[in-house]
């Protein structure tokens, strides 16, 4: 029997999919628990068109992602943080202070986990970091510390 599953099931599939199973598995395990419906001609129908918009979807995305990493691409994110007597910067700077100097600066909004830095950045200088902005999709970039009041 063909059914299309609504939710995630564990070790069979991810809701949207289409699959055969047996008979027995769909009446007396996926149906009564709402986890899948039977595959009518229609309801096949209706799942290809969905998949068909969120495909052209997540290509829209992708291109946006690309614009996007073309644009800031090797560019600069400057933030003044104050040090102490040696120079070394009081704590570190996080990757939510590059994601807000990144919004600020660039008008890119991220999430500061998509910001990842090859070890913290505890001292003034340039370091290098990564953006990811879409899966597959990163851009490099460079954080530019300045001691504050120098």
């Amino acid at each position: 029997m063909q059914v299309i599953l609504k939710a995630d099931v564990n070790k069979i599939g991810r809701a949207g999919e289409l699959l055969t199973v047996s008979d027995g598995y769909a009446r007396n395990f996926l149906f009564p628990r709402g986890l899948a419906e039977e595959a009518t001609a229609g309801k096949v129908a209706d799942l290809k068109e969905r998949q068909k918009h969120q495909k052209a979807k997540e290509e829209r995305l992708r291109q946006e992602a690309e614009q996007a990493r073309q644009a800031i691409q090797g560019k600069t994110v400057r933030i003044e943080a104050t040090a102490g007597e040696n120079g070394k910067l009081f704590g570190s700077v996080t990757a939510a202070q590059i994601a807000e100097a990144l919004e600020a600066q660039h008008g890119l909004k991220v999430d500061k986990r998509d910001i990842k830095t090859a070890d913290a950045v505890k001292q003034p200088g340039n370091h290098p970091f990564t953006l990811k902005l879409y899966p597959g999709v990163v851009a490099e970039m460079v954080l530019s510390v300045a001691v504050r009041g120098a």
